[in-house]
């Protein structure tokens, strides 16, 4: 046996859980995404998607993608930088810009490769990347990828922040990333001070705002937008899979930035580029989100619903404000029992675990869906409540 095979073969913590009756991954789903799927022939109600507008199977929008692999085929066979980029690319790219009222945009064939395309192409040796502690996994990746120094400071502490930016030397890039909404914890960034903070140290700002577009802002404009900011965040970024019902993602800035990224970004230049079917889908999302505006306000009204039942009912959310709702478990075995009796009893909720979340830390990930209604939230929760007792989480 070769030395990858015996270090591989190791490896057995996925078997155990396995073993043990309560693997929760790769659950597999029957139907198309919405508020109902369908799992081993059963409905289940789903609250751990992240289609937070509820438009991945809009009439208009399958449409769409079905007449834009009519006419372009199903792919590009190639990077964007040589023979894959089609006329619909540049049109979303400049629908996306005014969106998010910047100057320019750039697609990247998926989120990740978004965030990986800027922290491992723009920040230099000798520059400084600051990242929150609770910043999603790409964007940590993506710091890995640059000669630059990464520097965490502790999640929304601001002062935290501020001691890390003094001790950087002057003249030197200081390239703050974060995240809009936090993927796991629900929470906004503390935009304002952070911009505050990055005039008075001569920083750069980056939102990855993943989670936050299609939810923050007017009409969904994302974090920049709701603080009224955007002319003093410098990147935006962003990704199509969640509210925009497809797959890939973009960056926006202004045109030097955007110029600098098609030329050296290595995530862009050597990657194909997004399908015309993924593509016409985002454009049709933009349209569908302008003409359907009440999609917002619904998700933001079940949103403070689902919060405030939660805490009458006693569970740790953290500081959720958004419609992500994280339920504090603090037990592993408890947490996959949990998740495995929810699935039995209907409700599809997903279980978080380190190292997604800090150490000796677990919770479920409650999510929620512009078009569920409260009827299915209520047997949701009813159900969680029901379980967490019985287990003896609450």
């Amino acid at each position: 046996m070769g030395i990858l095979q015996d270090r591989l073969k190791k490896y057995d913590a996925p078997q155990r859980v396995q073993a043990q009756g309560v693997y929760p991954y790769f659950r597999v789903i029957e139907s198309e995404q919405d508020t109902e799927v369908i799992i081993n022939g059963k409905k289940v109600l789903m609250f751990g998607s992240n289609s937070y507008l509820g438009l991945t199977n809009h009439p208009k929008i399958i449409e769409a993608a079905v007449q834009a692999t009519r006419k372009y085929g199903t792919g590009c066979a190639g990077s964007r930088f040589l023979n894959g980029t089609l006329d619909i690319h540049i049109e979303l790219e400049n629908k996306l810009a005014e969106f998010v009222g910047k100057d320019a945009a750039l697609c990247y064939s998926t989120g990740f490769q978004s965030n990986l395309g800027v922290l491992g192409c723009i920040p230099q040796r000798n520059d400084f990347i600051l990242l929150d502690a609770l910043d999603h996994a790409s964007i940590i990746e993506g710091a890995r990828l640059s000669f630059a120094k990464t520097v965490k400071y502790a999640h929304n502490d601001m002062d935290s922040l501020k001691r890390r930016l003094r001790v950087c030397p002057h003249g030197k890039l200081k390239f703050i990333c974060i995240d809009g909404i936090f993927s796991m914890e629900g929470d906004i960034a503390k935009l304002p001070e952070i911009v505050e903070l990055a005039e008075k140290y001569n920083a750069t700002v980056m939102v990855d705002d993943a989670h936050s577009l299609g939810v923050l802002g007017r009409g969904g404009r994302g974090t920049a937008d709701h603080f009224g900011l955007t002319d003093k965040v410098d990147i935006i970024m962003g990704t199509f899979s969640k509210s925009f019902a497809s797959l890939g993602g973009f960056i926006a800035g202004d045109f030097d930035t955007i110029n600098y990224l098609k030329h050296n970004s290595r995530a862009l230049i050597f990657s194909a580029s997004m399908t015309p079917a993924s593509t016409a889908t985002v454009l049709a999302a933009l349209d569908v989100m302008k003409s359907e505006p009440e999609r917002i306000d619904n998700l933001w009204e079940i949103s403070r619903y689902s919060i405030n039942a939660f805490k009458q009912l006693g569970f740790d959310t953290g500081l959720a404000e958004s419609p992500i709702i994280p339920l504090r478990m603090g037990d592993f075995e408890k947490t996959l029992i949990l998740t495995k009796q929810l699935l039995e009893a209907g409700i599809f909720i997903n279980p978080v675990v380190p190292p997604a979340v800090p150490p000796n830390d677990t919770l479920i990930r409650f999510s929620l869906i512009a078009t569920h209604t409260h009827e299915q939230i209520d047997r949701a929760i009813d159900a969680i409540y029901s379980h967490s007792k019985k287990l003896g989480i609450l």
